[in-house]
């Protein structure tokens, strides 16, 4: 199998760590060249100690059921000759403690809203299944003990 990597560097930078007043934002590079600026959730470490325009773990870890749900999905209704003209998932994930009494993301929520596209158009059903089957398939769900839900959003349902 495919190995998958993430540099996280940090730097004390002078701070005072001992004394609990030091930033959290730090560097994550991917193995493919992206970089993204991270951070402790503002929820558990206050501000200036925090980075609220960084990443945090906790929108890491939804982001990531979110994109490999929706990468799933793609690539389902495209074999089956459904064509998808945009995909727009608010998901959210909800912090709680777990049945051993731990803070653990608890739940994650996907709401894809999906639009299609040209002569033959999927029902709801079959819209239903698809996402079904991409949360099967989700390597990313299937490596958590989170619950993950997905609700679809209907797409003439949908805010605008």
């Amino acid at each position: 199998m495919a190995q998958h990597t993430a540099e996280i560097t940090w730097q004390r930078g002078g701070q005072d760590f001992v004394g609990n007043r030091y930033s959290r934002r730090h560097a994550i590079r991917f193995d493919g060249g992206a970089e993204w600026t991270g951070s402790s959730s503002p929820h558990v470490v206050p501000v200036p100690l925090s980075d609220p325009a960084a990443v945090d773990p906790e929108e890491a870890f939804v982001a990531s059921l979110s994109s490999c749900h929706m990468l799933w999905f793609l690539s389902i209704a495209a074999a089956r000759g459904f064509c998808v003209e945009s995909y727009v998932d608010r998901a959210v994930g909800r912090m709680g403690a777990n049945a051993a009494g731990k803070i653990a993301m608890t739940v994650v929520t996907l709401r894809p809203e999906v639009r299609f596209s040209g002569e033959r158009l999927p029902s709801t059903a079959q819209i239903e299944e698809m996402h079904h089957a991409a949360h099967d398939e989700c390597f990313i769900a299937n490596s958590v003990k989170t619950e993950v839900r997905c609700e679809p959003v209907p797409a003439d349902a949908a805010p605008q």
